[in-house]
């Protein structure tokens, strides 16, 4: 019997839209829909916050020139090597591998190849990398929150069952639906958790820079610390098959190194930089607006690895400096 405050999956129906243009059909997936929602997003949002402090309006897009692209091509990497017994075995078409359509991403993956394509982006328009993950950090949750919606189109990636009431119902008929539960077996909707747990930590980092400098990568590494432990959670109770590494499931393995990643960021940024970042941009590469003035009281070095080779340490006592004028306009 369905729980009365269960959630229905949505109808096939919905998954794709089949358009037919001067006799071209078209077919348009909900779940590419729901990402490339989550991207836009992301984008505003980032560009808000990059360009209030200091930044050139739409610098953005041309760093997300290179994450997007980069950020799909290994999300499928990250898949097909995290699930090489869909693609690899006697007889397997090699081209299901770059079929890309046919549903397949990871998250992770996204994550590191976004994370190359932004370092290339941020070298060649001169934004501090973590400086702009930092302006990431609140709409790359929002964006992983949105995407979350497209596999509930799918009807993949569910949770183990559940007797509570806002279980997920699922069709005994999905190839996902494990064998020998009964018909109408709710379950745990991990997308809804994540959801909500992502949406929560983009309000949690906004609300924390307001009280806390969680400037130079602190905004990021919180994101990975509060991504990587929600997570792993989510990751644990989901039914669809994984690689495993010793007994545990491989991007559970993910998220733990994400969370120790962004602890180390974290204590070593917060003991290196104890001042204010007051200008996103690299030394020497700043934009030079017509409006606002930003000041920094910053002293540059060459030691500073984790922050694009260049910033140096904020002190008490150090001179200030005065840098160009720029305008102002997730």
């Amino acid at each position: 019997m369905i729980a009365p405050l269960s959630i229905p999956s949505p109808d096939y129906e919905w998954q794709i839209w089949e358009l037919n243009l001067f006799g071209w059909q078209l077919n348009i997936h909900m779940y590419a829909l729901c990402i490339l929602l989550g991207i836009i997003l992301a984008v505003i949002i980032t560009s808000r916050r990059l360009t209030k402090r200091g930044a050139e309006p739409g610098v953005v897009l041309d760093i997300a020139l290179w994450a997007v692209p980069l950020g799909i091509i290994a999300a499928r990497i990250y898949h097909v090597l995290t699930h090489p017994d869909d693609y690899f075995f006697a007889g397997a078409d090699p081209w299901a591998v770059v079929r890309i359509w046919e549903g397949g991403n990871a998250i992770y993956g996204a994550l590191i190849g976004g994370a190359i394509g932004v370092w290339i982006g941020c070298r060649m328009t001169g934004i501090r990398f973590l400086s702009f993950a930092d302006a990431l950090a609140p709409g790359l949750l929002v964006a992983q929150a949105v995407g979350r919606l497209g596999n509930w189109f799918n009807h993949e990636l569910f949770g183990m069952p559940t007797d509570l009431p806002w279980g997920l119902e699922i069709e005994s008929e999905n190839l996902a639906f494990p064998a020998g539960l009964a018909e109408g077996t709710l379950f745990h909707p991990t997308f809804l958790y994540e959801m909500v747990w992502n949406l929560a930590g983009a309000a949690l980092i906004i609300l924390l820079e307001r009280r806390i400098n969680l400037r130079w990568g602190k905004a990021f590494a919180l994101y990975l610390i509060w991504y990587g432990a929600g997570r792993s959670f989510f990751e644990a109770i989901r039914v669809d098959p994984s690689e495993m590494f010793l007994g545990v499931r491989v991007n559970v393995w993910a998220s733990w190194a994400a969370v120790v990643l962004g602890i180390v960021i974290f204590l070593v940024q917060r003991r290196r930089h104890t001042g204010d970042e007051l200008s996103p941009y690299v030394p020497g590469r700043e934009w030079k607006g017509p409006d606002a003035e930003v000041d920094s009281d910053e002293t540059e070095s060459d030691s500073d690895s984790l922050d694009d080779g260049v910033e140096g340490e904020n002190r008490t006592g150090e001179t200030a400096a005065t840098s160009s004028s720029r305008s102002t306009t997730e």
